[in-house]
């Protein structure tokens, strides 16, 4: 059964919703995107709640995981955004707990958070991505913009929601570029700039059953698709169908299902790629494994145009959660 074809369990509503057990919609967190995973989490919450399901709302940040397994929840539905969330620590908990949970798993997840690794898989994948470079200095960074060329992107390896990003157009601008950049991770990566159409594409499944949504193409305010932009404001157009050529959006799904594949991820996530003006080749910038689920984010309006509403696609994601590896029976007392 691929990811549309449960739309039709999800029609159910309440009465399948009750029977997945007592769920705990993780949200909040310690991450620099706790605001929107908060905002993410009670928009899961209601929707699941109108589906008949038993769930309640849990902040790890406020709560030991422990929790989970003395309260008896039975699934997980991980709207956690960004470090200790969506990077594979939240899903190695959860295995060790043996509660099911949506999204990928531990090593798809702690891949995929990683801008630097998940390059170095889609290179040797032979997928585009802009070229970049690792720096750990201010003069690295200004090295890294004579190679990689004017303007070029700064940001964190492992932050989301442009959180620390900025644009460098001179050698001027990159002490601060680097700064704050580092102020959110260590690991501070230079990327080319690539300047053209910005779409994203949701991808629902598993493997061979995972399917690509309809592309959304976005017009932020002065090309600055930033963290206000992205969910504060109402001015950042997103087009959906997106208006490319003829092919073109079957390309960049294919394209979008190649990337979620090669980093093994399942469930869900959300692929963004630039479209480069000139030769129309699409670049993967990077692919997100718990995507938002606010009044702006993105994955539920690809549903919609694909005809699955907000609560079906929660409870679709919910059915779906699961575990890397299978708890076996532990037998009866030595």
């Amino acid at each position: 059964m691929n990811a549309f074809d449960s739309r039709r369990r999800s029609l159910a509503g309440p009465a399948a919703g009750a029977a997945l057990g007592k769920v705990a919609v993780l949200m909040g967190g310690l991450s620099a995107e706790r605001e929107i995973s908060l905002m993410s989490g009670q928009g899961v919450l209601r929707a699941l709640l109108s589906q008949g399901v038993q769930a309640q709302a849990f902040d790890p940040a406020q709560r030991d995981m422990g929790e989970l397994k003395r309260d008896g929840f039975e699934r997980c539905f991980i709207a956690l955004h960004g470090r200790f969330g969506e990077d594979g620590t939240v899903q190695g908990a959860l295995e060790l707990l043996g509660i099911p949970y949506t999204g990928s798993g531990v090593m798809a997840s702690s891949m995929a958070i990683d801008k630097i690794m998940t390059k170095r898989i889609w290179r040797a994948q032979g997928l585009a991505t802009p070229a970049w470079q690792l720096v750990d200095s201010t003069e690295a960074t200004c090295r890294a913009l004579a190679v990689l060329g004017s303007p070029m992107i700064v940001k964190p390896s492992r932050e989301g929601s442009t959180i620390g990003l900025s644009k460098v157009s001179d050698p001027g601008q990159c002490e601060a570029a680097y700064a704050l950049a580092a102020q959110h991770d260590p690991e501070v990566l230079c990327e080319q700039f690539i300047g053209g159409d910005e779409v994203t594409i949701a991808v629902l499944g598993t493997g061979a059953g995972a399917r690509a949504l309809p592309l959304i193409r976005i017009i932020a305010p002065q090309g600055n698709y930033d963290y206000q932009n992205k969910y504060f404001t109402d001015t950042t157009q997103y087009l959906v169908p997106a208006g490319l050529p003829v092919g073109e959006e079957e390309a960049i799904q294919a394209l979008a299902l190649e990337a979620y594949r090669s980093l093994n991820c399942r469930g869900w996530a959300r692929a963004d790629v630039m479209i480069e003006a000139q030769t129309r080749k699409p670049y993967l910038l990077e692919i997100n494994t718990a995507p938002g689920m606010t009044g702006h984010s993105l994955v539920p309006m690809a549903a919609r145009a694909a005809g699955l509403s907000y609560e079906q696609l929660c409870l679709s994601l919910l059915e779906h959660a699961a575990l890397d590896h299978v708890p076996e029976s532990t037998g009866g007392a030595a």
